[in-house]
């Protein structure tokens, strides 16, 4: 039993009486004041003939000043309880939470948009409540009532002496926090397109494979283990580089922490951007994932030179993140497999264009074989037709010299011979003149003929030697013509065989570059069977056959799986 005052109440009074500081007494079933409080708040509920106990002789009255601090707040209490008695919507923002003994309490703001607060209040949601409409808003939500969220709450303000004012909660509107989860979206997505920005990162081409990717994720995410461990298997085989980066993904200040943590892996990369960046998280209440609808955050995605892979949450959840990135998977465990099938892709691809490659270097080969086949008959061929010209022309030359010659020395003889026959009548007049005229004049008729004698025998010696010294003039300098025709044929036939040859080598050098190593070092790969004979179809590997793989630094072994046949290339 109580030592309190009891109170004399209904049950529409409990609430006022409990604000003032009344407190139950569950065997008496009744609300009594405690030892030392105040009674005045309570007169309206104290029975008059308790009353008139308390009540002092006038003689004893002192005069006091003003009120009670306990009956200002009552009469507040009071107001309070007669202006807002059946309570009022509100919108509220929720900067804590707190369950205790299945109690609900939280801290509720007001914000400006710069994010100065207004306005403060405590609110609670008693455990009869909470039991019924905290999961049912849940449900209709996907949001876990914590800091960050937005309320639209049915509440009635109470006012306590000691605790001050409170706002007992007893229903939330789920359209409400959708709605302005929804809002903060649009409001971003609407500034990025105004900015020309809200495609950029979307329209990056996909990678074309994957050989570096660059991974922002929490250090404890749901989704991470499942990640890595397909990444590392990549990675422990040489097929694709992951570099890792971790942040806090919800609270006051993560999507500035994620841009700094993003922006500062990129610059330690030193200028090589990775193929792809995958932002990744497990799933969560919806409002843990509300964090990372951030204009800065978005418009960091939007400007990256890589295309971004996002894997946040369920397939259920979206961020503005999802929006903006080249590809959204709905898990961390899609984006890895969605990053497998591309470099599975581009290996059957590649073992395909080897097949190719290897076709068109055997017909290469080939074809480059029976070109210097045919260049080679024709030097030969070139080669003897020049001979043979320089032949002809040679005899051709010598023969003119010698029909020359012969013509020199004919000219020479019948200039002599008129030149004998001409001493000769001369000589013959002479005498018959010297043999009428005077016999004195034989003598020297005589020696005038013998000097005349001899001097064509002087002159024709003459013109025979110098008839002889231009035919060997002439004959020696078409033998030195004939000499160097023969070493300039020699030369051009030479300088004709050594290009044949030097482009025969060329284009064997050229074709012997085109062998495996060399392709597998570009990129490429060979797919065998274990005893080693070449996959060139994609029938000859059916779903679960063992392959190998031959790359330029090794050998893997994989098992196939079920994949779309591609147009052949043959």
């Amino acid at each position: 039993m109580s030592n309190g005052r009891y109170l004399k109440t209904e049950f529409r009074d409990r609430e006022r009486v409990k604000a003032l500081g009344a407190k139950w007494d569950a065997e008496a079933r009744k609300w009594f004041v405690p030892p030392g409080r105040d009674l005045a708040p309570f007169a309206a509920w104290i029975p008059a003939a308790e009353a008139s106990d308390d009540v002092l002789p006038a003689h004893e009255l002192e005069p006091v000043k003003g009120i009670a601090l306990s009956a200002l707040l009552a009469g507040v209490a009071d107001a309070i309880a007669r202006a807002y008695g059946a309570g009022v919507w509100t919108r509220v923002e929720v900067s804590r939470a707190d369950v205790r003994r299945g109690h609900l309490y939280l801290e509720l703001s007001e914000r400006t948009p710069s994010g100065d607060a207004i306005a403060q209040a405590r609110g609670v949601i008693w455990e009869s409540t909470a039991n019924s409409i905290v999961p049912a808003f849940q449900r209709a939500t996907g949001v876990v009532i914590g800091a960050g969220i937005k309320l639209l709450v049915h509440a009635k303000p109470t006012m306590h002496s000691l605790y001050g004012l409170s706002l007992l909660i007893d229903a939330i509107d789920p359209e409400y926090t959708l709605g302005d989860l929804e809002a903060r979206k649009r409001e971003i997505r609407v500034r990025l397109q105004r900015e020309g920005l809200f495609d950029r990162n979307r329209q990056l081409p996909p990678a074309w494979d994957y050989q570096h990717v660059l991974v922002i994720a929490p250090p404890s995410a749901a989704g991470l283990g499942d990640f890595q461990a397909e990444a590392e298997r990549l990675h422990r085989h040489g097929v694709c580089r992951f570099d890792y980066v971790h942040s806090r993904f919800q609270g006051e200040g993560a999507a500035a922490e994620i841009r700094t943590a993003l922006l500062e892996a990129i610059d330690g990369l030193q200028g090589e951007m990775p193929d792809a960046i995958a932002i990744i998280r497990g799933g969560g209440a919806v409002n843990d994932l509300a964090w990372l609808n951030d204009y800065d955050l978005a418009r960091c995605i939007c400007e990256l030179q890589a295309p971004v892979l996002t894997g946040i949450g369920h397939e259920r959840d979206s961020t503005i993140l999802d929006e903006v990135a080249q590809q959204a998977f709905d898990t961390p465990s899609k984006v890895i497999a969605g990053i497998e099938q591309t470099i599975v892709r581009r290996t059957t691809q590649a073992k395909t264009n080897f097949g190719v490659i290897t076709k068109a270097a055997q017909r290469e080969v080939l074809q480059a074989a029976q070109r210097a086949d045919q260049a080679a008959v024709i030097v030969r061929t070139r080669a003897l037709q020049s001979l043979a010209l320089a032949t002809q022309q040679s005899t051709g030359w010598i023969t003119e010299v010698r029909h020359n010659v012969q013509r020199q020395l004919q000219a020479g003889q019948h200039g002599i011979h008129d030149s004998l026959a001409s001493v000769r009548a001369s000589a013959g007049s002479h005498l018959s003149e010297a043999r009428e005229t005077v016999a004195r004049m034989s003598a020297e008729v005589r020696s005038e003929a013998r000097r005349v004698v001899q001097l064509g025998r002087e002159r024709s010696t003459g013109l025979q030697s110098m008839v002889l010294e231009r035919t060997a003039a002439l004959s020696a300098s078409a033998a030195d013509q004939a000499h160097r025709d023969i070493n300039d044929i020699t030369a051009s036939a030479r300088l004709l065989l050594r290009g044949a040859s030097e482009k025969s080598e060329g284009l064997m050098r050229e074709i012997a570059g085109q062998g495996p190593q060399k392709s597998l070092r570009r990129g490429f790969a060979i797919v065998r069977t274990p005893d080693g004979a070449p996959i060139t179809q994609v029938a000859q590997a059916p779903s679960g056959t063992t392959i190998e793989i031959e790359m330029s630094d090794g050998r893997i072994a994989a098992t196939t799986q079920e994949l779309e046949k591609g147009p052949s290339h043959e």
